[in-house]
């Protein structure tokens, strides 16, 4: 699998464990595309959720997602600082249509002083009941947030310093 060619502009799609389309991102410029990491840039973009609603994000972002972890991250720039949005979800894969990944609903908030709040536990549980999620799927998405939570306490990847201020400075070249 090849990832998206970088400098191009693609949608990323999230689904739902019942294979039903939860949301869309419309043009996200891919900064580094390769078949197991691709970061991409938004800002102001176009999102569509599954019931046909629509919002515009408020501000630029950074995004990261790799083809073995089980989470991606959004880097938000804000005037106080960036805040980071992280999915638990599974790898992504891209398959010309759209950067696509499974939403497994708990996700991780992190401030800009890395402190962090884990969100959504009692949608998981539902879902986790709902979509008969199996015991080994629980314990992969659970050790995956134990990984990324060392991610921000050792300050790796993309919550090391500079690496969202770098890849939004490579963006700001393409506008």
């Amino acid at each position: 699998m090849a990832g998206p060619k970088t400098g191009s502009k693609i949608q990323i799609h999230s689904y739902k464990h019942d294979g039903h389309l939860h949301r869309v991102w419309d043009n996200s410029l891919v900064l580094k595309g390769t078949e197991s990491v691709v970061i991409s840039a938004n800002d102001k973009t176009l999102v569509t959720e599954s019931d046909g609603r629509t919002w515009v994000t408020r501000e630029p972002a950074i995004s990261y997602f790799h083809s073995r972890y089980w989470f991606n991250i959004i880097g938000m720039l804000r005037d106080d600082g960036i805040y980071y949005y992280c999915n638990i979800s599974s790898p992504f894969v891209y398959d010309h249509e759209a950067l696509k990944y499974i939403d497994y609903d708990l996700d991780v908030k992190v401030f800009p002083d890395m402190t962090y709040d884990l969100l959504d536990e009692d949608e998981y549980d539902v879902h986790k009941i709902k979509m008969n999620y199996p015991e080994v799927l629980d314990r992969i998405l659970h050790n995956n947030i134990e990984y990324l939570l060392r991610w921000v306490r050792q300050r790796k990847g993309p919550f090391s310093p500079d690496f969202v201020d770098q890849w939004y400075e490579r963006y700001l070249t393409y506008r």
